[in-house]
């Protein structure tokens, strides 16, 4: 929306067609009407020198501002500029690029308003741009508007509206490439223009409207939540500052509808979508018949009703939008560059009528309508892709009604186009490729295409939660990919490739963790083959991306707009840092012998780094099929199907079990209160209550079914049940990483409980967790810990309760009952409890010990895992923070907390538990629990586990978290024997569970 000067010869004053001019431009100023635009533009014309040749008027400074009250309006550019912009004639706009070069090129550069004649030259190209798709028209509009800026002086009124320029034509490159270093771009300039605009002035609103505008765009790249609801905020206050009559009320009408859309889509609220229709419908209703942005309103206008039919099911919306939709594309020239959308749109809409009647009409005009969309985008656009999945979706689905063999082919084959191109969105080419490989594997499962459409999406899956971003919001792009690795590993399986089902496990799961991992990778490779100076530069770009990506970003809306500016600054320079290291990366694999330098670990590397005794066990649970994959050292992969199993299994053990837990802490609660009445009314009314319809054992059946389906037909195969029981000491170890829903399980207490009859895997092997193989690996791989320097030690933290917690005041007698058990050895230990522990205290000690023991309570935070915590009296330690410490001499952590390994069932492939985060921070071996865990019986578990940790150290004080597994197992059994085999006795002991070497 930004405004143009005047360019053309000034009719001479004298001339009688002067004032008629200035009197049809004073109606078309009052009315709107383009009939008065015309013949104003007509008279204005005939007053021109003949032969009309565009050149500059003696008088030029006083024509451009023939109105002082309004000094930016043009009147004189309208032949090229304003009309354009009312009809979308493409004639109008060739012949104000045209005029507009040929004043820039013969006079602007001694003419005192040269800033306004470039300006307008590349206000008229970005136009085109908008109207053709013309790459070269955006390039020059940037070039151009870029030395306007720069021509033009501080203090300037016009440096507003030159700022705003700028930041469009980067804003509309944006679209097309999908840059995001051209929408921060777009974003500095237009906050620039705001801080440079007067409150009150006429150009304010169109400034924040062009800010709102790009934080919606990235928004649609990015899915930042924070994004969209400071445009919601530019929006209402270019609404409520703008005039009732400003020309641009429309266009601010239809933004703020955009984003009340786009918020109805990330929270599906029907007060969203009908704020969303009630502004469309007034920006609809406010524009004029002919008018260029007719069509777009209508189209979006028809978008939201849609949305709206696909919540409600009412089919009067989805017949307006129909008619909103046809009535957009019927307005459209055929070369418009929207043209596309709206026909895409209306494929949309036509195949929601099919599915609602039947009628195959419907079908047949939705996939012509996606034919010709598809037909009119260019290959290398950005949108291309888009146009594509759309298409091949309508074919599928006129597969599945007609079961044409050749709408099937052509289908994926298209959807194989779009997945391995190199422009468009990663997103929209992950959807691609994932469908890709769906399709393939559900009708041609033999073919060799489905490994390679596989291969694909997970590639994708990788670029498009990239290190450009914040880890929040990487997690919000995985969220819709969580089953994809899964769904490859099973589809590889099922064609007898264990080893390439490992490999997508591994490359598709904990991307976030990896990618941390990754930026502390050791660089000596490089050193070694005498590039030193690159390894540098790696190291340093990796130091300053970690905390980068660990950021949390502020609200944008009620802080300072200075604060703001400077977020956009961090932002910008995280995305000029991810373009370096990408390009970092690129000059490091060209080295000879460096060609896989820091890309993802080939799993032959990662049997060769296997623990040199035990088992790891990666379990597949996906919608087809599960399987496990053992890896054991100097052996080939083991692949057992487990036939018995099903991704409907788990998750019905998932939700029993939580069901379940929710029902024992009622109990736990309703017991606490008994407990306070017993000394005034005793146990005679309430005790009776609550045994009654407590039902069956449901933890015991989740148990059994476990053990009888998954950890009983691997042990088998193993040949570990053969095995005699032998002292825990010398039991097998096996690490467990489980997928999906099975990753809510306990596999480490699978197994029969009852009287007198118990068969468990706690009989016959010492279980641990790993989020992924190569976490266990890098471990084994990476640097030995030394204990016994001036480090190992362990530090005891204990909080009785934190702010708004319950209290816990078992936790004191936990750590004092550890304390004193360690005091009586060498080993160092320090202890702090309530309020002496502070957030940087224990941060300290984190450093300075290898070991920690955490007793207090701790938050999981689903929505945003950074910022799950630790809560003490004097603040929340969160997982950032924690992992920003890189804490190399970091061995054991031991977290006597409820929750802290229990994950998001969305991101289960993605451990955000505080578990997993303090493997990131750099421990080797955590003790978690699964679920809230008993005061009563913290204090004897954590003495047990330590008691059976001590008795291998020596007299120098070393303390070593080697054995923690060992260690934990003891406790686990120690506590279920002195509490036998009922429901509350595996209440108290299942939950405990160890991560890690």
């Amino acid at each position: 929306m930004g405004q143009c000067l005047s360019v053309f010869d000034d009719p001479d004053p004298r001339s009688p067609h002067f004032d008629e001019g200035q009197a049809h431009l004073a109606r078309y100023e009052e009315t709107g009407s383009v009939t008065n635009l015309t013949r104003a533009i007509e008279a204005l014309r005939d007053g021109m020198p003949q032969p009309h040749t565009p050149r500059v008027h003696p008088n030029a400074a006083a024509r451009y501002n023939p109105k002082p009250d309004a000094h930016l309006r043009p009147w004189l550019c309208v032949l090229g500029y304003e009309r354009a912009e009312i009809t979308g004639d493409l004639a109008d706009l060739d012949e104000a690029v045209n005029c507009h070069s040929v004043v820039v090129r013969n006079t602007w550069k001694d003419d005192p308003k040269a800033p306004g004649l470039l300006s307008n030259l590349g206000l008229s190209l970005l136009a085109r741009f908008k109207r053709t798709g013309s790459i070269e028209n955006l390039t020059e509009a940037i070039l151009w508007n870029r030395e306007a800026l720069r021509l033009t002086q501080g203090g300037d009124p016009d440096l507003p509206i030159r700022l705003l320029n700028l930041g469009a034509s980067f804003h509309a490159r944006f679209e097309r490439t999908g840059d995001l270093v051209d929408i921060s771009e777009a974003i500095a300039y237009s906050q620039k223009a705001v801080t440079l605009s007067p409150e009150g002035g006429t150009s304010l609103p169109e400034v924040l409207a062009d800010l709102g505008s790009a934080f919606q765009s990235r928004f649609k790249r990015t899915g930042d939540i924070e994004d969209l609801t400071e445009a919601i905020s530019c929006f209402e206050r270019a609404l409520e500052m703008a005039p009732k009559d400003h020309e641009y009320l429309p266009a601010y009408t239809s933004n703020l509808g955009a984003a009340f859309h786009y918020r109805f889509q990330d929270t599906r609220h029907l007060t969203d979508i009908n704020e969303s229709i009630s502004h469309f419908r007034k920006a609809t209703q406010m524009t004029p018949e002919g008018h260029a942005m007719l069509p777009g309103r209508l189209s979006n206008l028809g978008m939201a009703l849609h949305s709206r039919f696909e919540l409600t099911d009412n089919d009067v919306d989805l017949a307006e939008a129909l008619l909103c939709q046809r009535r957009a594309v019927d307005l459209t020239p055929n070369d418009h560059a929207n043209l596309p959308t709206w026909l895409s749109g209306l494929g949309t809409f036509l195949k929601s009528r099919f599915e609602r009647s039947g009628n195959i009409e419907d079908l047949v005009e939705a996939v012509s309508c996606a034919c010709r969309a598809m037909q009119l985008v260019p290959e290398r656009h950005a949108t291309f892709p888009v146009f594509l999945y759309h298409l091949s979706t309508l074919l599928y689905d006129f597969y599945c009604h007609d079961n044409d063999s050749e709408k099937l082919e052509a289908c994926i084959s298209h959807l194989k186009v779009a997945a391995i191109g190199n422009v468009g969105h990663p997103r929209t080419r992950l959807s691609a490729a994932a469908l890709w490989a769906r399709l393939r594997h559900r009708h041609f499962p033999q073919s060799a295409d489905t490994l390679t459409a596989f291969d694909y999406a997970i590639r994708l899956l990788t670029s498009t939660a990239g290190l450009e971003q914040t880890i929040q919001l990487r997690y919000t792009q995985l969220q819709d990919f969580s089953e994809l690795p899964l769904e490859a590993a099973s589809a590889a399986c099922a064609l007898g490739r264990p080893m390439r089902a490992l490999e997508w496990l591994e490359k598709g799961r904990c991307l976030v963790w990896g990618q941390l991992t990754n930026l502390r990778t050791p660089v000596d490779t490089l050193i070694l083959a005498k590039h030193s100076e690159l390894a540098q530069r790696i190291t340093e770009v990796a130091a300053q991306l970690e905390p980068a990506g660990l950021a949390r970003a502020q609200p944008h809306v009620g802080i300072p707009l200075m604060e703001r500016i400077t977020a956009e600054n961090e932002n910008r320079a995280h995305l000029d840092l991810a373009k370096e290291w990408e390009g970092l990366l690129t000059e490091a694999r060209a080295i000879s012998g460096l060609e896989t330098f820091m890309m993802p670990t080939p799993c032959s590397t990662i049997l060769q780094h296997l623990p040199e005794s035990g088992y790891v066990v990666v379990i597949n649970v996906s919608k087809d099929r599960c399987d496990a994959l053992v890896l054991r050292s100097g052996h080939n992969i083991l692949h057992i199907p487990l036939d018995s199993f099903s991704e409907e299994k788990a998750q019905r053990y998932r939700n029993g079990l939580s069901d379940t837990l929710k029902s024992h802490q009622l109990r736990d609660r309703a017991s606490n209160i008994i407990a306070d009445l017993d000394e005034e009314v005793g146990e005679r009314a309430v005790r009776p209550v609550l045994r009654r319809g407590r039902g069956g054992n449901p933890v015991h059946d989740i148990l059994r079914g476990l053990w009888v389906e998954v950890v009983k037909p691997i042990l088998e195969t193993l040949e570990l049940l053969k095995v005699s029981q032998g002292a825990e000491s010398t039991l097998p170890r096996i690490w467990w990483c489980p997928t999906g829903p099975l990753s809510f399980l306990p596999l480490h207490a699978a197994g029969i409980y009852g009287r007198g009859v118990s068969e468990t895997v706690l009989d016959y092997a010492v279980s641990s967790y790993t989020p992924t193989v190569s976490a266990l690996t890098s471990r084994l791989k990476g640097p030995a810990l030394t204990v016994g320097n001036e480090k190992s030690g362990l530090c005891l933290i204990s909080q009785v309760i934190a702010p708004g917690a319950n209290p816990i005041p078992g936790t004191s007698r936990e750590v004092q009952s550890v304390h004193t058990l360690v005091s009586g050895t060498n080993v160092r230990v320090l202890k702090h409890e309530g309020k002496a522990v502070s957030v940087k205290k224990c941060l300290k000690n984190m450093k300075n010990y290898t070991s920690i023991h955490l007793a207090c309570h701790a938050s999981q935070n689903a929505n945003e895992p950074l910022q799950s915590r630790f809560l003490f009296h004097n603040g929340a330690l969160d997982l950032g923070t924690i992992i920003r410490e890189n804490l190399k001499n970091a061995d054991l952590a031991f977290l006597s907390a409820c929750e802290t390994s229990a994950g998001d069932e969305k991101l289960s492939n993605e451990a955000v538990h505080l578990a997993a985060g303090m493997l990131a921070a750099g421990y080797r071996r955590v003790v978690a629990t699964m679920w809230s865990i008993g005061d009563r019986n913290a204090p004897e578990v954590a003495v047990d586990f330590y008691r059976y940790l001590l008795k291998d150290g020596d007299a120098r004080g070393r303390f070593d978290g080697s054995n923690s597994a060992h260690a934990l197992h003891h406790a686990m059994q120690a506590l279920r024997r002195r509490l036998g085999e009922s429901e509350e006795s595996l209440f108290a002991w299942v939950p405990y569970v160890h991560f890690g070497y």
